[in-house]
Parts: C-alpha cells; structure tokens; sequence
C-alpha cells in the first residue's frame, strides 16, 4: 500500500473528513514519527509495533560496478520491531 492509496482508504472509512484533512491527518502522523526518531527517540504503537533507530559503524565497503574500496561513514539507520499481536495476526 502506498500513501496515497492510505489515504483514500481512511478517507472511504470516514466519510465525515474531508480528504484534506485525512492527507492532513497522515502527515502529520508520519513527521511526528520521523522527528521523534531524528531525536533519537523511539515511538511505540500498541497492537502494531515499535520504531527506534539503530547506530552502524563506520565500514569499508566496496562500489560493487567498479568494485573500488569506499569508506561508509557510521550513521543511524530506522528500525522497526513488530508487536506480539502483529506477529500474530501474521502468523494466522
């Protein structure tokens, strides 16, 4: 599914919002989320499961169409943990 298709779906589920406000809505959510993270915080959404963010370190890595060794900076990457009832519901 993708943003726009998440959109029209919530939007189908309540007809009382206008589509404004559901893009609204969802935007709002996501930045929150992001921003939380960019904070190095972590958000947790019961019954779903749990972003944080993970450290990576500094690596040498190589191009793979040239093949030439590159230095990879150490950087924070987003993670997410499933809930129990997520794993469940997909384990069904």
């Amino acid at each position: 599914m993708i943003r726009s298709e998440l959109v029209q779906q919530i939007a189908d589920e309540n007809p009382d919002l206008a589509l404004r406000d559901v893009e609204a809505i969802i935007t709002t959510f996501f930045d929150e989320i992001a921003r939380r993270l960019s904070s190095g915080g972590r958000v947790e959404l019961r019954g779903f499961g749990a972003f944080s963010t993970r450290a990576r370190d500094s690596r040498t890595g190589r191009n793979p169409r040239t093949g030439e060794v590159v230095e990879v900076d150490a950087k924070r990457v987003p993670y997410f943990k499933p809930g129990k009832e997520m794993r469940v519901r997909l384990n069904v």
